[in-house]
C-alpha cells in the first residue's frame, strides 16, 4: 500500500467479510441446532473463531522471522480466503428449510417483520433485546480498551514486553476456551444469570487492573477474570436475542444486535483515547469498569421471559 487510504479500504473489505461470513455462520448454527442447544452451538462457533484468531497471530509471529511481512500477509490471506471459499461452496448447505420448519412448529405469522420495524424493536422497544444490545455494546467497549489501552497502561507502569505479552495472550485464551462451556451452561441455567454475572465479573476485573497499579500478578489475574466474564457473555447474548424473536425474524434481529455489539469497538476506542488524554489511562479504565458494572446491573433488573419456542421444545 503506497498510501494510508489503501489500508483503510482494505479494512473496509475485511469488515464486509466479517459481516457476511461470520454473521452467517452464527445464524446458520442457530438454525441447525434448535432452541435447546443454541448456547452450545454458539459457544463452539465463537470459540473456534477467537481461537483461530489467536492461532493465526501466533503462527504469523513465528513465520515473520523467516518471511517478509508483506509476503506473509498476502500469501497467508489468499490461502485462507481460498480455503474458506472452497469449503463454503462445496460443503455448506443453506439452512432456510430449517427456519421454515421451526416457524411452522412455532405457529403465528409466516412473514418476517421489516428492517424498519426490527431496528427499533431490537434497539429499544423490547426490554430483553434492549438489555442485550446495550450489554453487547458495553462488552465490546471494554474489549477495545483491553486490547488498546491496557498494554499501554502496563508499559507506563514498568511492565516488560514479555509480561505485557502474557497478559494480552491469557485474556483471549480464557475467553476462547471458556465459551466451549459457557454456551452449553446457558442452555441449562438460563441466559440472564450468565450475562449479568459475566458483565459484573468484567467490571471487577477492570477495577482490579487499576487497583493493582500495573503490577504483573494482579494484571494477570485481571486478564483471566476478564476473559472468563467475556466467555460468559459473548455466546449467551446471541442466544438470548435468538430466544426473544420468532424464527423468521431471527437473522435480522441477530444482525441488528451484532451491529450494536460491534459499535462497542468504535465507542471503546474513542472513549479510551479521549478519557486517557483528558485524565489518565487509569481513569479511562475506571470509567469503563463502572459502565460495565452498570450494564450488568441493567441486565440483572430486566424481567426475563421464557420464550414459547424454548418451552415447547
Amino acid at each position: 500500500a503506497p498510501g494510508w487510504w489503501l489500508i483503510v479500504v482494505a479494512n473496509l473489505f475485511l469488515g464486509a467479510c466479517q459481516g457476511l461470513a461470520w454473521s452467517m455462520t452464527v445464524v446458520m448454527k442457530i438454525d441447525l441446532v434448535g432452541p435447546k442447544r443454541r448456547g452450545l452451538a454458539l459457544g463452539f462457533n465463537e470459540s473456534a473463531g477467537y481461537l483461530g484468531v489467536a492461532t493465526a497471530a501466533f503462527l504469523t509471529g513465528l513465520l515473520a522471522a523467516s518471511f517478509a511481512p508483506r509476503t506473509l500477509v498476502w500469501v497467508g490471506g489468499a490461502a485462507i480466503a481460498l480455503v474458506g471459499l472452497v469449503a463454503s461452496t462445496m460443503f455448506v448447505r443453506d439452512t432456510h428449510a430449517h427456519v421454515t420448519a421451526e416457524q411452522h412448529a412455532h405457529g403465528g405469522r409466516t412473514h418476517k417483520i421489516s428492517l424498519r420495524q426490527a431496528f427499533p424493536l431490537v434497539t429499544y422497544r423490547d426490554p430483553i433485546l434492549r438489555a442485550c444490545s446495550q450489554a453487547g455494546l458495553v462488552n465490546n467497549l471494554n474489549d477495545a480498551l483491553a486490547w488498546g489501552l491496557a498494554p499501554l497502561y502496563l508499559a507506563a507502569d514498568g511492565a516488560s514486553a514479555s509480561q505485557i505479552g502474557a497478559v494480552a495472550a491469557v485474556y483471549p485464551a480464557v475467553w476462547g476456551l471458556g465459551q466451549l462451556g459457557t454456551g452449553w451452561l446457558s442452555d441449562h441455567v438460563g441466559r440472564k444469570p450468565l450475562i449479568a454475572l459475566g458483565m459484573l465479573l468484567q467490571g471487577a476485573a477492570l477495577a482490579l487492573l487499576v487497583a493493582g497499579g500495573g503490577a504483573f500478578v494482579p494484571s494477570l489475574v485481571a486478564a483471566i477474570l476478564l476473559g472468563a466474564g467475556t466467555a460468559m457473555v459473548y455466546p449467551t447474548l446471541i442466544a438470548a436475542v435468538s430466544d426473544a424473536v420468532e424464527p423468521r425474524d431471527r437473522a435480522q434481529a441477530v444482525g441488528i444486535y451484532r451491529f450494536w455489539r460491534d459499535m462497542g469497538f468504535v465507542a471503546g476506542g474513542l472513549t479510551a483515547g479521549i478519557v486517557a488524554d483528558v485524565a489518565s489511562d487509569g481513569g479511562a479504565i475506571v470509567l469503563v469498569a463502572a459502565l460495565t458494572t452498570a450494564s450488568g446491573i441493567w441486565v440483572a433488573v430486566t424481567r426475563w421471559r421464557v420464550p414459547s419456542t424454548v418451552r415447547s421444545t
